[in-house]
């Protein structure tokens, strides 16, 4: 059998895997080993915020919505508590918008939950 070697296949496959490794500070972005245990660690992580974003913006919102319902005499979970009642499906990312942005709108909504 006539012998393989593999030094293209080999070469090409680094290559590829560097070129993720760019911008990547000292070793690890030109050093094959360094820059796949750096790429790996990276991904993994990555992966696990993609999922922790989502916790940290749903805490975000509550906390904005809890900081104007409190000075319109409301708690959060009281708050979201006549919301369910009241049968308004408004969700937090857009309650937390109007606190924000739109106070005199969000005021509007408590009355109309308060009644």
């Amino acid at each position: 059998m006539v012998r393989v070697k593999k030094g293209k296949a080999a070469h090409k496959r680094r290559k590829h895997l560097l070129k993720y490794a760019k911008g990547f500070r000292w070793g690890r972005k030109s050093k094959y080993k360094l820059a796949k245990d750096a790429l790996h660690h990276a991904w993994s992580y990555a992966y696990r915020d993609r999922r922790v974003k989502k916790r940290e913006f749903r805490r975000l919102w509550q906390i904005k919505i809890n900081a104007a319902t409190r000075n319109l005499g409301l708690t959060y979970s009281r708050f979201i508590n006549l919301l369910k009642k009241n049968k308004i499906e408004i969700d937090r990312k857009i309650l937390a918008e109007l606190a924000q942005n739109h106070p005199e709108i969000f005021e509007k909504i408590v009355e109309k939950v308060k009644k």
